[in-house]
């Protein structure tokens, strides 16, 4: 690996050790888990890796394949608020395991991501990873769940992006041609074998070239319309509410949405409504993949994108265009955006016959239209992967 490699020219030693952490997609269960809803997803086999050795002396000293400027702090010192870079992600993470656990030593490491950085909850990935190798170093073991927590906490409190669970829950819980089927209102999950008869399937990944980052983006305000919408309709119909922040569209049942959702803002009712929605889809899309339907988990998966752009309105010119590509080019089961949708990647699930032309026709059909990103775009292809092992 790059980083091991970078790691032995910056400090003239081999690294105790490579930590990995995969990323994710979530073919079904977009914008649902900070609302407390139900998710699919996979694994891929790409990820971030962390070659990294113990520092006595208790500081954290990191430098990223992605980033120029070098990162450092003492686990004692972690400053309070971000610093507004790469590593806040992590500085929060420091900050939260040491509110947990005694730490007393630190790490020097190297980060190197395997894709560009953009739809593929690369920010939970790389909290995951150093949380392991900074748990490591500390001789301290936390259970997955309670990992999970910590890296959602340092993505909401630290960050300030009004995420949920369904990236780190992911990254830890999926196994490979398993789909993860997780209710992210009580951590209870299933991982649905892909059955024998099931047509094969590949990962495709198509990167927009425009990168994006959720704390300056449109996110927060869709999960605020969210739980406003939770909110009026609570009002509406008699069910107790308590505080804005607790509020959550999972509080409130399906019914009382058709009921009262004509009196709500458009925005409030479209979000809901994908909200709804996705719901019912990913309840839909677990019972195809148990039964092997790949085609019809695909068109679910092209309803949930549907959705995202027309319901949740979310989705850059560059996203929407590769989409509709994706809709129409032979092969694809479906897909939909990766991550927020606001910039970064879309993902497909393909069948394998159809790789070579599939890449060809959806790299042909996005410079066209965008020929000032043909430096920047990019195709990958790839398999589902086991979740960290912590």
């Amino acid at each position: 690996m790059l980083c091991e490699q970078h790691f032995f020219e910056l400090y003239k030693r081999e690294p105790q050790d490579v930590a990995f952490c995969p990323y994710r997609i979530c073919p079904i269960g977009a914008h649902s888990d900070h609302q407390y809803g139900k998710v699919t997803g996979l694994a891929i086999d790409k990820g971030i890796y962390l070659a990294y050795s113990p520092k006595q002396n208790g500081i954290v000293e990191l430098c990223s394949l992605q980033f120029d400027k070098r990162a450092q702090w003492h686990i004692a010192g972690v400053p309070a608020v971000k610093q507004d870079d790469w590593a806040d992600y992590l500085r929060g993470a420091t900050l939260e395991l040491g509110r947990r656990y005694p730490l007393s030593k630190g790490l020097s490491g190297v980060i190197e991501g395997t894709l560009p950085i953009g739809g593929l909850s690369s920010s939970a990935a790389v909290t995951l990873v150093f949380l392991k190798a900074l748990c490591a170093v500390n001789n301290i073991s936390p259970e997955p769940l309670e990992i999970i927590r910590m890296a959602v906490t340092v993505e909401n409190s630290y960050v300030g992006v009004s995420s949920g669970k369904l990236d780190q829950s992911c990254e830890i819980f999926c196994r490979k041609d398993k789909l993860l089927y997780l209710d992210t209102m009580d951590d209870s999950y299933e991982l649905i074998p892909a059955p024998s008869g099931m047509k094969p399937y590949e990962i495709a990944i198509f990167f927009s070239g425009v990168e994006r980052t959720l704390a300056g983006s449109k996110f927060n305000m869709r999960v605020d319309e969210c739980r406003s919408a939770a909110y009026a309709l609570k009002a509406f119909s008699g069910i107790e509410y308590g505080k804005f922040g607790e509020t959550h569209l999972r509080d409130v049942p399906v019914e009382v949405f058709e009921q009262y959702k004509d009196r709500l803002p458009e925005s409030w009712r479209k979000r809901a409504g994908h909200w709804y929605s996705e719901f019912d889809r990913v309840k839909k899309g677990a019972e195809a993949w148990r039964k092997g339907d790949i085609e019809e988990y695909g068109r679910l998966s092209f309803a949930s994108g549907w959705s995202s752009i027309y319901n949740w309105e979310t989705g850059s010119d560059e996203l929407k265009t590769l989409y509709d590509i994706m809709t129409r080019t032979e092969g694809i089961y479906g897909g939909r955006f990766s991550g927020a949708g606001f910039k970064g990647c879309c993902m497909a699930l393909i069948d394998p016959a159809f790789r070579e032309s599939i890449q060809a026709k959806v790299e042909a059909g996005y410079i066209a239209a965008f020929p000032a990103l043909k430096d920047k775009y990019r195709s990958v292809i790839c398999q589902s992967a086991d979740g960290i092992i912590l």
